[in-house]
């Protein structure tokens, strides 16, 4: 039996957990300092901005397409509810000067089967009234990308995973991975040491200390985001036709009973990586933002707000997928920055396939 240790329970951390759960022969434990969806998991929107994306080739359109394939079948097979919304994402243009960076994405997309539509003004009118700004150009309809609860999913994929035999240790902070001839030989908790074969570290930012105690430290930098929950007193829009709406970084993301998210900020840290304290000035620029193309969310009853933190490599590309530098038997699984919930699947998948044939180890 092969041991494997999964350190972070976050919804990359759960993902590879559940699917690690098909693979035969596998023993599998996952840690977390604290109950699961805690840290950015539970900061994010969970819009899966895939094919509106303007990644079209190499690793990172490979990740997205992937991810996005593996969600169409994942949501109904956990067999636990999960909101999840297929009724698309519409990107709002402002500027008429990016008209043809979107028409050709548009068109890579229909070689790649994924449709992407460009509606004028008029159009945007009939499908979304409730989006109103004079300075609107146009804008771009992909209907294949979606949104989901990321929490909720997290929860679904954990109770999933347990009942393929999973054990997770929730509020069991790793303390150390013990290694020798740089090969992990042991993860240590306050209560256990668990002898290992495999360590996956997908710890957000707390992958940089425990990467540290194996003398390789990831340097992951924090990112802050903000966002607002708002309720609206009656719908706004066509009832039956409710996608995700962004406009210059800013999302409107519906929940159904007339509550939208929106958000979320992007505050990067100073010099010395150091993000500063969240601020309530800059949500409100973004619901004055969002207000902007959707006068109607004038009206709304903020019910919530939230801040957290977003792992994002220093001086490498996010995320960081493959077997940590010198070692033959951790792998990370990190520093998704904006995207960990976008792209857990494709992560899990290159994790699985980096234990069940060592010799590829890297996505």
């Amino acid at each position: 039996m092969t041991e494997v240790a999964v350190i972070g329970c976050g919804v990359v951390g759960a993902m590879i957990a559940y699917e690690l759960s098909s693979i035969p022969d596998l023993r599998i434990t996952v840690f977390d300092r604290q109950q699961p969806a805690q840290a950015s998991t539970g900061a994010a929107l969970g819009v899966l901005m895939g094919a509106i994306s303007q990644k079209v080739k190499g690793r990172s359109w490979k990740l997205r397409q992937a991810s996005m394939q593996r969600y169409e079948t994942l949501v109904e097979e956990l067999g636990h509810p999960v909101p999840y919304n297929r009724q698309g994402i519409v990107m709002l243009c402002f500027d008429e000067a990016e008209l043809p960076r979107w028409q050709s994405l548009i068109n890579i997309r229909q070689t790649q089967g994924w449709p992407i539509e460009q509606w004028d003004a008029s159009k945007l009118r009939s499908r979304c009234p409730h989006i109103q700004h004079p300075g609107l150009a146009a804008a771009i309809y992909s209907p294949c990308d979606r949104q989901i609860d990321p929490t909720a999913l997290t929860l679904a994929l954990v109770e999933a995973a347990k009942q393929r035999g999973v054990r997770f240790e929730f509020d069991r902070p790793v303390l150390s991975i013990r290694s020798a001839d740089h090969h992990a030989q042991q993860v240590v908790t306050a209560s256990e040491n668990l002898s290992v074969d495999w360590v996956v570290v997908a710890a957000g930012l707390g992958s940089t200390e425990l990467t540290r105690s194996l003398d390789a430290p990831l340097d992951l930098r924090p990112v802050l985001g903000q966002a607002i929950k708002i309720q609206l007193p009656e719908s706004i829009g066509d009832a039956s036709f409710q996608p995700v709406i962004t406009g210059d970084d800013v999302h409107l993301v519906p929940l159904g009973n007339h509550q939208y998210w929106i958000g979320a900020t992007v505050e990067l840290p100073d010099e010395a990586g150091i993000v500063a304290e969240a601020s309530p000035d800059r949500l409100e620029r973004v619901f004055e933002d969002a207000i902007a193309f959707c006068p109607a969310l004038a009206n709304a009853k903020i019910l919530q707000t939230w801040s957290g933190l977003r792992p994002r490599p220093h001086n490498q590309p996010a995320p960081v997928i493959g077997l940590l530098s010198g070692y033959d038997n951790v792998l990370l699984a990190t520093g998704h920055y904006r995207n960990g919930v976008l792209l857990a699947p494709a992560t899990a998948t290159a994790v699985c396939d980096a234990i069940a044939s060592p010799t590829q180890g890297t996505a």
